[in-house]
């Protein structure tokens, strides 16, 4: 087989999305629930950051000059396990140990525990700070590897947001590319009565970033943002903002009215996945 046909043989970008859906839900099934909405409207900026943004090894996570990911929004590791699994990095056989004493994918991010994991996520609001020092620390090492780092719409009620913002605009950080999921949907209620954050895009432009608004479950319209973020001429942050839907594939989790976390009856795990696959073949 040419090396031709082997990449024509390779998984798309779509397929890798429905993967990392599929691979949350099995993990889901292990506990019985968990933040599994989040993992589902999230999955298609993650198949687009580890299959077409990233620069990264997957026998070596530790590789010097490795792109990094920084999943500020700890709560969201089942997504990021999902993704890591699908990208190799950590072994699909470890899926059934989600959660439980002595996995290495515990329930919150824990960068001590997991391949791949490069911060620990469990104080929300500062991934973007934490990614601001290695955006500085890369520079000043002469590195021209890239920091994308993840965060939720609720983590904009937390000062060190903007803080951080205003930093990485300050020191013309143009290694840095942020996502925030905007999926109106926290702990206490929907994200914009908690803290209404509008205009976003008008606000973090006026701190010196380079922003895109985008619909986050369009999976061209995510590549596109990611190509023109690394693109992007001049000396800018760089902002994706991606607005997605909470249980994004699985029509009856979409729909459920409090989703942040979520506790999913045991028959309904079969009939997720059976939606996602139908969703896929549609």
């Amino acid at each position: 087989m040419t090396r031709a046909e082997l990449r024509t043989n390779e998984p798309t970008i779509a397929d890798r999305a429905y993967r990392i859906r599929r691979n949350a839900l099995r993990m889901g099934e292990v506990q019985g629930q968990g933040y599994i909405a989040q993992a589902l409207d999230i999955a298609d900026v993650l198949a687009v950051a580890y299959f077409h943004a990233m620069r990264y090894r997957p026998e070596d996570p530790a590789w010097e000059e490795r792109d990094r990911f920084l999943l500020s929004n700890g709560h969201y590791a089942i997504a990021l396990y999902a993704a890591l699994i699908e990208a190799g990095i950590v072994p699909e056989a470890e899926l059934e140990t989600y959660g439980s004493d002595e996995s290495r994918l515990p329930m919150s991010g824990m960068a001590s525990y997991t391949p791949g994991m490069e911060m620990s996520g469990g104080s929300l609001g500062l991934g973007l700070s934490i990614a601001v020092g290695m955006c500085l620390g890369l520079k000043r090492k002469g590195s021209d590897s890239r920091v994308f780092t993840l965060f939720s719409d609720g983590e904009l009620d937390e000062g060190s947001k903007w803080e951080a913002m205003m930093s990485a605009a300050h020191y013309g950080l143009d290694n840095l590319v942020a996502i925030v999921d905007v999926n109106n949907q926290q702990a206490d209620g929907p994200s914009k009565q908690m803290m209404g954050f509008e205009p976003l895009a008008d606000k973090i432009r006026a701190f010196g970033w380079f922003v895109q608004r985008i619909d986050g479950n369009d999976l061209d319209a995510v590549v596109a943002a990611f190509d023109a973020a690394k693109n992007h001429e001049g000396a800018r942050p760089r902002m994706i903002i991606a607005d997605t839907l909470m249980g994004k594939g699985v029509p009856f989790l979409e729909r459920r009215e409090r989703n942040h976390f979520m506790r999913v009856d045991q028959h309904e795990w079969q009939l997720a996945l059976q939606a996602l696959e139908h969703g896929r073949r549609a």
